[in-house]
Order: structure tokens, then sequence, then C-alpha cells
């Protein structure tokens, strides 16, 4: 009898522990799964969160401030989203400008002699970017030598204009192209007109690019990534004023050609994440990206932000042959560049003197009227 209760209670525990063991496990299973649909509400409300702050941010923009340019370059799906990408850009649209009827369709721009010419308005924030720099953007993918024609298409649809709206912004057109044509042995014939109506072309022109990727565009998109340095925003002060704003070493050394005492000066062992700008202007010139220790004694870079604001010029003083470095718009003494920098950066050392140069904090490019370098950092 007793083996017999014995057995009867071994089966009776092995029944139960096959219902209630499941149970357990599922009961524990759902308590995981609980446990990570709260984890995915969490990162939900977390990204429904980043949303409504981006969108606040958005909103801060006060679009009264802004300022308004249409360009015509050809097909206008590149053009738009070319200038999209350009750092000031708030909102750019594709429409039709400067034709001889009202509200065109595609099709009879293109086949009814409708006068129009594929034109994208430009909305920029004039605290981030002006319409000198947009148009310097501009004339980095265009023809401006080409009548009726850009890339592969042809057509009075396709010819380039710059269609003003306020007559004060005539001379600074007529500056930026005369600046041009400096680069041409022929005429640029891009159009120079007030504008006389813009119209919205239809919703599929619209972002057209963005919609389809593959899309066709005549135009090198990447060149919008190009950074530019206008001088024609760091003009130089008159001698009067140097002599008031700069300090004696800041002076000789920028206009006299001195040079500072090597290890005994601002910047040579400075690690600061920003950039370094003409002391006189304001010129962009270096980036702490670029800074290194070269042990010479002075502030060290392998390459300017970009080729252009640097100028060289032979130094033959101390009975040496040295390339002297000078700003572009200031045309201030910097120091000397030697190629003796490290091989695997270009091979270059600029060797700059601390009193030519100023340095802006990363955090302060915006308020500095620098942001749109920010870039370098990214």
């Amino acid at each position: 009898m007793n083996s017999r209760i014995l057995i009867a209670v071994l089966l009776v525990l092995v029944v139960a522990a096959a219902v209630f063991v499941p149970r357990i496990l599922n009961t524990a299973g759902d308590e995981d799964m609980v446990s990570e649909e709260k984890d995915m509400e969490i990162v939900e409300e977390e990204n429904m969160e980043d949303m409504k702050n981006e969108e606040t941010m958005a909103v801060k923009v006060d679009e009264s401030k802004l300022k308004d340019l249409y360009l015509a370059g050809g097909c206008f799906w590149g053009l738009e989203e070319y200038m999209q990408r350009i750092h000031g850009v708030y909102d750019v649209t594709s429409g039709y400008a400067n034709g001889n009827t009202e509200n065109p369709t595609y099709e009879e721009v293109c086949y009814k002699n409708t006068g129009h010419a594929e034109t994208v308005h430009v909305r920029y924030d004039p605290e981030e970017t002006d319409m000198r720099t947009l148009l310097l953007y501009y004339f980095k993918v265009i023809d401006p030598t080409s009548v009726n024609r850009q890339g592969n298409d042809r057509g009075t649809q396709y010819r380039t204009g710059i269609y003003y709206t306020d007559e004060e912004q005539v001379p600074i057109i007529q500056e930026v192209i005369a600046e041009e044509q400096e680069k041409y042995s022929k005429e640029i014939v891009v159009e120079v007109e007030m504008l006389d109506g813009y119209y919205l072309a239809e919703e599929y022109h619209q972002d057209y690019l963005k919609k389809n990727p593959n899309g066709y565009c005549h135009i090198d998109l990447g060149l919008a990534d190009e950074i530019i340095i206008d001088p024609a925003r760091y003009p130089k002060p008159d001698d009067a004023y140097l002599m008031d704003n700069l300090t004696d070493l800041q002076y000789a050394v920028t206009q006299d050609a001195k040079t500072e005492r090597a290890f005994d000066n601002k910047y040579h062992d400075f690690k600061g994440k920003g950039i370094y700008v003409d002391i006189v202007t304001g010129e962009p010139l270096f980036s702490s990206i670029d800074k290194y220790d070269s042990g010479c004694g002075w502030p060290s870079f392998t390459k300017p932000i970009i080729p252009e604001v640097v100028t060289y010029h032979v130094d033959e003083s101390f009975n040496m042959v040295r390339t002297e470095v000078r700003s572009r718009s200031g045309d201030s003494h910097l120091g000397h560049v030697f190629d003796d920098g490290p091989k695997d950066r270009g091979g270059k050392r600029y060797c700059i003197n601390s009193a030519a140069i100023r340095f802006v904090a990363y955090e302060d490019m915006d308020d500095e009227g620098y942001g749109y370098l920010k870039v370098l950092f990214e």
C-alpha cells in the first residue's frame, strides 16, 4: 500500500508541474512583454517630445523678417534642391516667372510659348545669410554665358535670370555679375529684371528630388556643401581705426610684418574648439580642427578653412627665402608657411602669429555671425 500511495503522489506532482509551470513561465513572459511595451511607450513619448521641440524651434522663425530672391537657372528641380541646402535658406519653391500669361501650366510653359522661365523662389533669413552669398552659390551651378540652355535642357523656359522685387537689390546683382564676368571671356547673358509675376508650379514639381532621389538633375548638388567666405563681408578699416583699436603688437605684426616671440603668445598651445579670424577684418582664416602642436612656439595649422582666404608672397628678409602668408581681405601679415607639416595631412605648416588672429569659440559662432561655418565641425 505504501509504495502505491507514493507512486500516486508522484503522479499527482508530475501532473501539477505540467499544468502550473507553463502558466508561471507565461506569466513571467507576459511581465517581460509588458515591461518592453512600457519601454517602447517611453521611447515613443521621448520621440514625440523631440518632434514637438523641433516644431517649436521652427515656429520661432519670424517669417515676416525673411527676404526673397527669385532665380532662374534651367530645370527648377535641381536648382530648388540645391538652394534648399544652403545655410540660411528657410524655404524654396518651384514656379514660373516673367511670362506673358497668368497661372500657366507646365505643358503651356513647355509647348505654348508663354515666355515664362522655370524659376525658384528662395526665402532666406538675412541674419544667417545674404543676397550676395546666395548669388555666389547660384553662379557656381549655372553657365551664365549660355542663352536658353542649361545642361541638356533647351528652350526659353530654361534661360537664366535674376528677378528682383526691390530696386535696392539691383546694385548687389550688378556687382556680383561684374565680378563673375572676370571669369569668362564670353559675355554673361543672365536676365536681370523686376519680377513680373511668379506662379507656383504644380505640386508634383515641388521638392521633386526629395520625392524622387534618383530623378533628373543637371546640377552638382554637392556644390551646396562647399563653403563660401565672401570677402565683401569683411572690409578692411582705415589706418586710423586700426591704430585706435589694435594693440601695439597686433598693429606691428599685421601692418609692419613683425614677428611676436615664440612660446610667449596667446594661442601657441591653445586647444579650444572654434575658428580663428583675421584680427583686422574678422575674415575667417583657420579652424581648430586643423590646428596642431608643431613645437615651434607659434600656433600651427595644416591648412586654411578654404584656400581663397590667404595669399602668398615671397619673403627675402633676414637673408632667407620664405613664403609669407597674408589675409585676403585685410592684407594682414599672418606668418609663413613651410613644407615640414604632418605628411598625412598635406605636409604644410602654417606658422601664424597669435597677434594676427582672434579665436571665436564654437558656442559663440552664431552670435558673432559665423554660424554658417559650423558645418566644419559636423
